[in-house]
């Protein structure tokens, strides 16, 4: 005997209609086409799903949650301690040993390189081009809120129990000062359950493969139910059909919004993040050398301020850092004290070492960089490349 195709539930009060039932071809006709399944999986549940909660007001449903300004901190000053003393730091340039070092382990990394050249180059100057790289990272926390759900298996259930706190007023532990992180939690007091909005309380979905049918068209005769020549299509049976492996040929599945549990646990989450906002300045360098590049490398550090709020830089030997450091302590202490809570800035200066190495080599002039405390190399002259093929 053959299975019911699955019948139309009536409409819920939330406006969901199930599809109607699937009519199976007659023997030696034609099949129908199985309609396409509605998708459940994203329905967004209804505004009527959720409380109002006091102090939560204008909370959506996802979308990144709504935006929760922190509390007025009151005027913001920088921290009360001085910056530590500042000193002229100057590295001079590396010996002649250390950029032939450098040189060779460049050429020898690259696969069509001769290391001839970086072997038997004769320097003719050195020259010391190190440079002053100032970096000001402003830590911040800020905090969203947003409507979410999950099936419902006997969690607790809180929400008017008593008032939800301020999601300001949520204790969360923080991560180690400027490391990025993010955290989740339920708001206290604002669990309750809702039936299901997706299979509108039934536990279970239309499945997706045969829309409800239970059947699909069958491969073999394509739904006539008959093969070439007439005979019965052996694979259906004649009846030009199948049953659905998907569902069984039920013709639902477990809904993937309630796992069907049919009930749902709706709560505010509360999404907590820390970012690490930083900003990084070049100072003035006449070397020519790409200052892009010098994200690659790490310098020596010559000065380091952490505090609630940090002072500008004064005093420094290059103009630059101090014009530098002033506006940007100034720009991220208006952009970041508004849109989120400021725990902690830090500014450090580190002096990257630069050297123009000048050498020749068969009668003709090259250079080249040696850079960071790495001693990485950057050229674009290299006099001995060759050109690799793949036999």
């Amino acid at each position: 005997m053959d299975k019911k195709p699955f019948l139309s539930a009536p409409v819920s009060s939330y406006g969901t209609i199930h599809p109607g039932p699937y009519v199976p071809p007659v023997s030696g006709t034609p099949g129908m086409v199985t309609p396409q399944a509605p998708n459940f999986e994203g329905a967004v549940a209804p505004p009527a799903m959720f409380d109002s909660v006091p102090g939560y007001e204008g909370t959506g449903i996802g979308s990144g949650g709504k935006f929760l300004p922190p509390p007025n901190p009151g005027p913001i000053n920088p921290g009360t301690e001085p910056p530590p003393s500042q000193k002229e730091w100057n590295i001079p340039s590396i010996s002649e040993e250390t950029a032939r070092s450098a040189f060779v382990s460049y050429a020898s990394s690259k696969c069509c390189y001769s290391s001839t050249p970086a072997k038997q180059a004769v320097f003719s100057s050195l020259e010391a081009h190190n440079t002053y790289r100032y970096r000001l990272e402003t830590f911040t926390e800020s905090r969203s809120t947003e409507w979410a759900h999950e099936p419902y298996h006997g969690q607790p259930v809180d929400a008017y129990t008593q008032p939800a706190p301020g999601p300001w007023d949520i204790p969360v532990q923080a991560p180690a000062l400027f490391t990025d992180s993010s955290y989740q939690v339920k708001v206290p007091y604002t669990s309750s359950v809702k039936g299901c909005h997706a299979c509108i309380e039934m536990g279970r979905v239309p499945c997706k493969q045969c829309a409800g049918a239970g059947n699909k068209q069958c491969w073999v005769c394509h739904g006539s139910g008959c093969r070439l020549g007439g005979n019965m299509c052996s694979q259906c049976n004649g009846r030009g059909y199948e049953d659905c492996t998907f569902c069984g040929g039920q013709g639902t599945e477990p809904c993937n919004i309630c796992s069907g549990s049919r009930q749902l646990l709706v709560y505010i989450k509360l999404t907590v993040k820390w970012t690490n906002n930083t900003s990084v300045h070049i100072g003035v360098q006449q070397s020519g050398f790409p200052a892009d590049s010098f994200s690659k490398v790490s310098g020596n550090v010559i000065f380091v301020d952490s505090q609630y709020m940090v002072y500008p830089v004064t005093g420094f030997p290059d103009p630059s850092i101090c014009q530098a450091s002033q506006s940007l302590v100034r720009e991220h202490q208006t952009q970041y004290s508004t849109s989120s809570r400021v725990l902690q800035q830090r500014q450090t200066i580190d002096l990257i070492p630069v050297t123009k190495v000048n050498y020749t080599w068969d009668g003709k002039a090259y250079s080249y960089f040696v850079y960071g405390v790495e001693n990485k190399v950057k050229t674009d002259d290299y006099p001995a490349k060759c050109c690799c093929t793949v036999m």
